[in-house]
């Protein structure tokens, strides 16, 4: 490719391909370098074209009757996949046509539509969905999984570490990551025995280019007191979902109370810079794009509610990605395990 492509999921997502033809023209604007391939109804995505002119010279377009709908099991869309909008995606990274797929459909069907066609790198048993969560520190902090994996031994863990750590370098510019485990407790003793298992095998893993913290609580996750924060798959879905639930809870309540009488209006007059800092803080646009770690190619997960702007951002997660070469990165990770923590995971 003379210059990197990313595979679009044009059918995916709430808002349709409108909404999704306008995130991938306000990435542009960022990554004029892009070209994209646009999977989907020609004609849906010729008419969001019309407003956006100066993308189609960088965009191609590929017709397909078939979607992949939200309420479709994994099951269903695997038998679709290679004539769906989104199964097309994947293949085009698969065949080294695209650097990455990004789409805003049905996540269910996106992670086993991935993982049959890209399958997982050398060394990782399974992906794992990563994202970022806003904190009160000096950068994002990576969460994963968010709920790919509900089961998972002490070696996954492990990976998943590996894993986000190789994602925070790329994404937040970090040289060694601090990674923590997501546990009922700080103390050593705390947790099950696959947590404290692999807290073990981390603490005694010195090559690879991160720093483990030991354990963290829900309730520290917003703190900036990590950069990567490790879960298996239940419960870093309902902590991602809490966290999701308090913001748009916050913002209600600090809504209903400045709308409550004059004088709380008069406040919000005096507040609304400090207001407008916390919605942008809070959007969950401004932190879209979730990523299927661990496969051989990249698969960026977007928001299924996200606008333009939501778009453009998963987008900018995948040229980021692609630019970085996150795959080969993990590898390297990998392979740079000492023995002992091979031995050990090898073992859980």
């Amino acid at each position: 490719m003379t210059a990197p492509r990313i595979a679009i999921d044009a059918m995916g997502g709430d808002e349709g391909v409108r909404v999704m033809v306008a995130g991938v023209a306000l990435a542009r604007r960022r990554h004029p370098a892009l070209t994209y391939a646009l999977y989907g109804d020609e004609a849906q995505i010729r008419e969001a074209l019309k407003n956006h002119p100066n993308l189609s010279a960088v965009a191609e377009i590929v017709h397909t009757d078939l979607v992949v709908a939200a309420t479709d099991k994994p099951s269903q869309a695997l038998r679709q996949s290679r004539g769906s909008s989104m199964g097309l995606a994947i293949q085009a990274v698969k065949d080294g046509t695209a650097g990455a797929a990004v789409s805003a459909g049905n996540t269910g069907a996106l992670m086993a539509m991935s993982k049959l066609a890209l399958r997982t790198l050398p060394g990782i048993d399974r992906p794992a969905l990563a994202a970022l969560l806003p904190t009160l520190g000096d950068n994002d902090a990576v969460m994963l999984d968010l709920g790919a994996n509900t089961e998972c031994e002490a070696r996954n863990l492990v990976q998943f570490a590996v894993m986000g750590a190789a994602y925070a370098r790329t994404v937040l510019d970090l040289a060694k990551p601090r990674v923590r485990l997501l546990n009922i407790g700080t103390e050593e003793l705390k947790g099950t025995d696959e947590i404290r298992d692999a807290a073990a095998i981390l603490r005694g893993t010195t090559a690879l280019p991160l720093r483990f913290d030991g354990f963290i609580e829900g309730d520290k996750i917003g703190y900036g007191e990590a950069d990567v924060i490790v879960a298996e798959g239940f419960a870093g879905n309902v902590a991602l979902k809490t966290a999701e639930g308090t913001a748009r809870f916050v913002t209600d309540v600090l809504r209903r109370a400045f709308t409550s009488s004059l004088r709380s209006k008069l406040g919000f007059l005096i507040s609304k810079p400090a207001m407008h800092l916390l919605k942008h803080h809070l959007d969950p646009n401004n932190h879209n794009g979730a990523v299927f770690l661990g496969l051989n190619g990249i698969v960026v997960k977007s928001h299924g509610g996200a606008d333009e702007k939501g778009i453009a951002n998963a987008i900018h997660v995948a040229a980021r990605l692609v630019e970085d070469d996150l795959s080969a990165r993990i590898a390297e990770d990998l392979a740079c395990m000492g023995a002992v923590g091979r031995e050990e995971l090898a073992a859980k």
